[in-house]
């Protein structure tokens, strides 16, 4: 995703027309003053932050009160960490497992709001020697370390009483892996799409084994914003969340149309995404909230903490509360 993949005349009338619910909606919404300035969110080009390209092509930042949102690009998380941890953004779109470094860094930093979770955008693939996750033992297993891959591989093993160590680990890029078991280098590969679908095109006998959407929300990407922003903008992240929701229904009616505003944002045709657009949901801020306040707490987030653990991606336990704020979006 982004960053965590190592990763992209009467007609006008008409849009004006079906825009204008959407806009006076959030504007009623609004109930906090929007403080003066541009908000600078980071941003990198994955498809789960593509709510924020739609909000900026319809105009919605404006109808929320909000002076300007500047959409800056990173290519690596250590710039967009960077970034942040010197002021110079005042949000950031990043993967669960991305804001838990953060924190543990030291990062005064939040995750306000759930923007997307993959459910079969993540997948480990397999060949018909594999049947079940303990077939796994002491097998080749290609994935990209550090990113979702690895999030992903380490909790099925958990969830099946294994560990990393009970497999053979090939590291390497997941475009890679996804070529590596189509070619029958490796028995196993963990990679997401479109590398999902071509892997299983090319070879009738490539199976999925397990996918992100077993464990919802496991690989997600969060709103991150710095404790600073939240005390000093309120009203503008308040703006920046209405925004988001204001992209999402118009996406939902205007699905079409909103994956080819976000394609042109990442850099990349509607077509070549819709396998990955296919396998991603989106939340809307309620769903969000409910989310963050429920299962995500409960019964998530421990186990993705766990399997950050595993795959070395943090090294300790991190409080829930130390990374997620879900109150901030309670006054919208």
């Amino acid at each position: 995703m982004g960053l965590r993949k190592h990763f992209i005349g009467a007609a006008a009338l008409l849009a004006l027309a079906t825009a204008m619910p959407f806009a006076a909606q959030t504007a009623r919404a609004q109930d906090l003053p929007v403080e003066p300035g541009v908000f600078k969110l980071a941003i990198s080009p994955w498809l789960g932050y593509g709510m924020w390209y739609i909000a900026q092509e319809k105009g919605f930042f404006k109808a929320n009160g909000l002076e300007g949102v500047e959409l800056t690009n990173f290519v690596e998380d250590k710039d967009m960490g960077a970034a942040v941890a010197a002021g110079q953004v005042d949000g950031d779109n990043e993967s669960i497992q991305q804001l838990l470094a953060k924190v543990q860094a030291g990062i005064p930093i939040k995750g306000v709001l759930l923007l997307d979770a993959s459910t079969k955008a993540d997948a480990i693939l397999v060949n018909s020697d594999i049947k079940t996750v303990a077939d796994l033992k002491g097998k080749q297993v290609a994935f990209e370390r550090g990113s979702t891959s690895d999030l992903l591989l380490n909790y099925v093993l958990q969830k099946n009483g294994m560990t990393i160590d009970d497999v053979n680990v090939l590291p390497m890029p997941a475009a890679s892996a996804g070529t590596a078991i189509i070619s029958g280098t490796v028995p196993a590969a963990v990679t997401y799409e479109p590398y999902i679908s071509a892997a299983i095109g090319a070879d009738k006998n490539i199976k999925v084994l397990a996918e992100a959407g077993e464990a919802p929300g496991l690989i997600s990407d969060v709103l991150s914003v710095p404790e600073e922003t939240l005390k000093k903008k309120p009203g503008q992240v308040q703006a920046m969340l209405k925004s988001w929701d204001q992209a999402l229904d118009y996406y939902r009616v205007h699905t079409e149309e909103g994956r080819a505003i976000i394609a042109k944002g990442v850099g990349a045709e509607p077509a070549d995404l819709a396998t990955a657009f296919d396998g991603v949901s989106y939340y809307s801020v309620s769903e969000s909230q409910k989310a963050l306040n429920g299962v995500f707490k409960s019964d998530t987030y421990p186990g993705i903490v766990k399997a950050a653990i595993a795959a070395k991606l943090i090294d300790k336990d991190i409080a829930y509360d130390a990374a997620i704020d879900p109150t901030v979006a309670h006054s919208k």
